[in-house]
């Protein structure tokens, strides 16, 4: 289950890059953004392209984990998008917190291979 969602992952990334236009970030719908941080990410393509693969993560991972950690999880989420909001328009900031949690969720999938066995 984990290679299954480590290759749509993959497979997201590779379709966000192929040059397509962005259509508006994953988690959020462009076209209603009114804060400065979605208006930011909705009008750079990398700031849309780490949206797209933390939104994926974030779903992918989130079946995956038991009762406990998924309100764990979406509390840290909750606290992440607080986080974003603060960055203002600043993109090197939002691109940093991007990073910061798509590291979070990929060592949430890393934490569960260890556990094994599937």
């Amino acid at each position: 289950m984990i290679r299954t969602a480590l290759c749509l992952t993959g497979l997201v990334a590779l379709l966000t890059t192929a040059g397509w236009p962005p259509a508006g970030a994953a988690s959020f719908d462009c076209t209603k953004a009114e804060a400065a941080d979605e208006k930011a990410v909705c009008a750079d393509r990398q700031l849309n392209d780490e949206d797209v693969e933390m939104a994926v993560l974030n779903t992918q991972l989130k079946p995956l984990l038991g009762m406990g950690a998924r309100g764990d999880m979406e509390d840290e989420q909750a606290a992440w998008l607080k986080r974003r909001a603060a960055c203002g328009a600043d993109r090197a900031y939002l691109g940093k917190a991007y990073q910061e949690r798509v590291q979070q969720l990929r060592g949430g999938f890393e934490a569960l291979a260890k556990r094994g066995p599937y």
